[in-house]
């Protein structure tokens, strides 16, 4: 036989195109149309619906960028379509195929009710079935002006800049017949045709498919297709009955539209993205009872509740039934690299306490798809949070080493372990076509021990989700020769099935290093600064707020604290926090971190002036807000002392400046380097021979790709190190150097405190740079095999040499308050109060020994999303501690970010709650969420070993029960209580939540 695949597959792609795929309408009729353009931001349909509209037309502009037009479309069934079904077709101009990229609506009824959404997928409105003829009909439009930003450099990433040119221009309002049938053949050959293309030339079933097809087309009258759409089909019956072969690989579909909270849309539009996107999918329930669909993040969900109560009803109903499922257990879909302990564990509190209270869903699953890598904190933040399972994808944009599994148990940082699955299908917005269907079972790395994968489908990033269409290819693959068998149900059914199958999975222990974005440690460092201080300044509202409640009555502002944490939390999803959103999710975030710090410092001031007693008598009670003991001051609380500044030792060496305090000596040479550093207690020191530390590094940095996201290891190829100053001398107590560079200026204060180890350096830059990349080199002479970064409730260890190509791809990587390096007996940390970036490499000297580099990234200045990421005034605190154990750096990278805080009065504080182990941390001392008035302390072992320690409450004890995050009471899980002491026993990194209840008074 001859090979006539091309002819028939170009025949057929366009008889789709011409002929079949416009006869799905095939007597339209104009809609009337008003318009009323809104000025400034969005209105509620209560407004709009009685605003001035005019006449308007198909080809008339609309939108500029960000704003809101309202449509008012009007139509009447023509009497002779009676019997039929009809729709309003309606194209606002999309300006993309892919749904949440550009102009997007919602419909309304006139009396407000939410019917669906309107994208560039999804342009039809249900009038009715079977019509009378006839019937009026009228919907309210809102359309969103939404830009195009996926692409290129551009202004329209912020109202301020975005100009008001219309970006869009109506294309089609009709009202239309739709021919079941017709569409019906439209799916019956886009499934056939994708399946087809799949299968091996060589396939028996390849080649029955396409005569199939050639039948089905050689059976259609085109000119007649709605007349001969019903005889087409019979000719596909029987090459769609034809099951699945029994090894089928077996696919879980579950529907989902992955809502990035924020991106290349500010957060208010993430409201109305979820809007529709959630009327869409209760509508598809409606018609389709078979339907599933999985949510995360309660705060979407919360903004539903709010914003559209009635559609947030609708949606409660769906849960009810089974068909929307939340899942996730978190607030947002955070980035996990960053945030601190206790707002990553408060990701899982608010969200898990949210989806039980309005749903009465415990969520098992743990539902991440998209975040930059993953903590190795998490697997026991997960069992903590009552889940099982995780999920995500994200680690097969891995541009290195591709990850050898797709189930697994993943090991984090305390032995926890949990079932995770990476869907093969290596995306997050699946159509289930048939190219996707064969990658999933080709590419799935676990054959021979399991036998099925979960597919999340849907249209995401911008919304959208499932569409009608993507349901009728799940049907007609559900069983089909040469397909995965698909099937639609529930992520926890899916996990259900995998876990049981698989027995013995393997293990991978520690973090889910995402090689590729490595640049968002870094980008948009005034993001970053807002949300490390905002985590500080909760913990010590928390503490001092609950500290004053328990001894003086004080008012617990619990309600203020939840709304602040909720706030901080949304401000952690993984396109804010990481730096890769439009300028105006970041200069909104940079005002909202600024009104929290406002409202935070207000609470920790009343809850310390509390405390301290009168402010009459001339004293001043100095608090200790970090988890250790300093300076004479208990952690957790404060005591009476002189304001009094011991002198350090400074003096003018060989052009520079040697500054000492007894602890540690510095010299900072004529160029305002550091070349020594003296770790006076061993004699030790700490800068590599003939190198210097506290030395600037620029680097050009424009990655091929993700501008925002991305720095590639080439950045590395070429550096100029800023040695010129333009001055360098004695300011107060330190020295102060000044460097300008290309279009830039650094000021920096060295300074040694007395007592303290460490050099602090506090740094201002003036940053005009563009696409460069500024890092703060540490030459160290340390032989050190690996580093030491602190994450989540631990530490995390990376090795320093490429010996494989997974070591070479950590070129860039991520620690929080303290990154160290050492050697058995010695090692040395940095620490910073807002730095998240970091690297770490090693050199041999010619001498044998080793220099050990350690650079913080303190600045990147790409330029898109935002054209001006980064530009502007920077203050950024860092610090030099030598002679550091893992224990140091773990206590100076709290008191380094928690200074001390001096409030007028006369009474002494004793701690809430005192520990006697440095290993053992608190990271959390507040009230319970419940207003029981119960004390909840959350500690961890932080050094990586076992540890035990006594807790003893600074108030008559009652009981203490040992409970999981959202303070439930944990089984199996007991501590022994001794009058007001409790004792603890921990395994490495292990956390532990602690419910302590006030012993009556009397």
């Amino acid at each position: 036989m001859h090979d006539d695949r091309t002819l028939t597959e170009e025949r057929l792609d366009r008889v789709l195109r011409e002929r079949i795929r416009p006869a799905v309408h095939p007597r339209t009729a104009p809609l009337d149309i008003e318009v009323w353009h809104a000025p400034g931001e969005p209105v509620p349909f209560t407004e709009a619906v009685n605003a001035p509209y005019k006449p308007g037309a198909v080809g008339d502009d609309w939108g500029p960028a960000w704003g809101t037009s309202w449509f008012k479309v009007s139509g009447r069934v023509p009497a002779d379509w009676a019997g039929l079904t009809v729709e309003a077709v309606i194209d606002l101009g999309f300006a993309r195929d892919r749904p949440g990229f550009s102009a997007e609506a919602l419909a309304h009824r006139p009396d407000g009710s939410v019917v669906k959404a309107l994208n560039p997928r999804n342009t039809w409105l249900r009038v009715g079935e079977r019509v009378s003829g006839g019937e009026q009909f009228t919907y309210y439009l809102e359309a969103a002006a939404n830009p195009e930003l996926l692409e290129g450099v551009s202004a329209l990433g912020d109202r301020e800049t975005a100009g008001s040119e219309p970006l869009y221009r109506v294309e089609r309002m009709d009202v239309a017949v739709f021919d079941r049938q017709v569409w019906e053949l439209v799916q019956d050959l886009e499934v056939l045709d994708q399946l087809m293309r799949q299968l091996p030339v060589g396939s028996a079933r390849r080649w029955e498919i396409l005569r199939a097809v050639e039948r089905c087309l050689d059976a259609l009258d085109l000119d007649g297709v709605n007349a001969t759409a019903t005889a087409a089909r019979e000719q596909l019956r029987q090459v769609l009955a034809s099951p699945a072969n029994a090894s089928a690989h077996r696919l879980s579909a579950v529907g989902h539209a992955h809502i990035d909270s924020a991106w290349l849309w500010p957060l208010r539009e993430t409201v109305r993205k979820v809007a529709r996107t959630t009327s869409n999918v209760v509508a598809l329930m409606d018609d389709h009872p078979e339907f599933v669909f999985a949510m995360s993040q309660a705060q979407q969900l919360d903004w539903l509740r709010e914003h559209q109560p009635a559609l947030y009803e609708r949606v409660k109903e769906k849960v009810a039934a089974g068909q929307f499922v939340p899942v996730g257990g978190m607030w947002v879909e955070s980035d996990t690299n960053m945030p601190g302990s206790e707002a990553l564990a408060r990701q899982f509190v608010y969200g898990k306490r949210f989806f039980l209270e309005e749903f009465g869903v415990e969520t098992r699953e743990v539902w991440l798809p998209d975040s930059f890598g993953y903590s190795a904190a998490l697997p026991q933040l997960v069992a903590l949070s009552g889940s099982r399972w995780f999920l995500t994808q994200k680690i097969s944009w891995n541009t290195t080493n591709p990850f050898p599994h797709h189930s697994f148990l993943w090991e984090g940082l305390d032995g926890t372990r949990v079932f995770t699955h990476f869907p093969p299908v290596d995306t997050y917005v699946a159509e289930l076509s048939g190219e996707e269907l064969a990658h999933a079972e080709e590419n799935f790395r676990d054959k021979g021990g399991a036998t099925r994968s979960l597919v999340p489908f849907g249209w995401g990033d911008g919304g959208g989700g499932p569409t009608r269409e993507m349901l009728a290819r799940a049907e007609r693959l559900a069983d089909l020769e040469g397909s995965p068998r698909v099937t639609i149900e529930t992520p926890a059914e899916f996990f259900a099935a995998a876990e049981a199958e698989y027995t013995g999975p393997p293990v991978w222990l520690g973090e889910l290093y995402l090689e590729l974005h490595r640049g968002t440690y870094t980008s948009q460092a005034r993001t970053k600064q807002g949300n490390r201080r905002s985590e500080h300044l909760l913990r010590e509202a928390e503490l001092w707020a609950a500290t004053a409640a328990v001894r003086t009555g004080f008012r617990y502002p619990r309600a203020e604290l939840d709304r602040i944490w909720k706030s901080v939390l949304l401000h952690q999803f993984h396109d804010i926090l990481p730096g890769s959103s439009i300028a105006w999710v970041h200069r909104e975030a940079e005002a909202t971190y600024a009104r929290i710090a406002e409202e935070l410092e207000a609470v920790i001031d009343a809850a310390q002036r509390a405390l301290a007693g009168s402010s009459d008598g001339g004293g001043t009670v100095v608090f200790n807000g970090a988890p250790h003991a300093r300076a004479g001051i208990a952690a957790g609380g404060g005591t009476l002392r002189e304001s009094v500044q011991e002198p350090v030792e400074i003096e003018e060496y060989d052009g520079g400046f040697r500054l000492d305090n007894g602890l540690l000596r510095v010299t900072v040479d004529a160029r305002g380097l550091v070349v020594s550093a003296v770790d006076l207690a061993t004699g030790r020191e700490s800068v590599a021979p003939g190198c210097a530390a506290n030395l600037l590094q620029i680097h050009p940095d424009l990655p091929n790709r993700w501008d925002a996201w991305d720095v590639d290891s080439f950045y590395r190829n070429t550096v100029t190190d800023l040695t010129g100053a333009d001055s360098v001398r004695r300011v107060g107590g330190g020295v102060e150097v000044v460097r300008s560079f290309g279009s830039s200026r650094v000021t920096q204060l060295l300074t040694l405190r007395a007592g303290a180890r460490r050099l602090d350096i506090d740094t201002e830059v003036d940053w005009h740079e563009r696409e460069k990349f500024l890092k703060a080199a540490f030459p160290l002479d340390v032989r050190a095999d690996h580093s030491t970064a602190e994450t989540q409730f631990g530490h995390v260890q990376r090795p320093t040499h490429t010996n494989t190509s997974w070591e070479a791809a950590k070129f860039e990587i991520c620690a929080h308050r303290f990154l160290h390096v050492g050697e058995p007996g010695w090692g040395a940390a940095l620490l910073n109060d807002s730095t998240y970036g970091h690297d770490v490499t090693r050199t041999v000297r010619e001498d044998g020994s080793t220099t050990t580099t350690v650079r913080l990234s303190l600045l990147r200045a790409p330029r898109y999303p935002d054209p001006a990421t980064d530009q502007g005034v920077h203050r950024l605190r860092y610090a030099l501690l030598p002679g550091a154990t893992i224990g140091d750096a773990v206590r100076e990278g709290w008191q380094f970010s928690l200074p001390e805080r001096r409030v007028p009065g006369t009474d002494e504080v004793a701690p809430l709650v005192s520990l006697d182990s440095d290993a053992v941390v608190a990271t959390a001392v507040k009230l319970a969420d419940d207003g029981s008035g119960d004390v909840v302390v959350r500690v961890h072992e932080a050094h990586g070993g076992r540890a035990t320690a006594r807790l003893s409450a600074g108030f008559p004890l009652a009981s203490a029960t040992v409970t999981d995050l959202l303070e439930r009471p944990l089984d199996g899980e007991r501590v022994t209580v001794q009058g007001d002491v409790v004792e603890l026993v921990l395994r490495p990194f292990q956390i532990l939540t602690l419910r302590l209840a006030v012993a009556a008074a009397g």
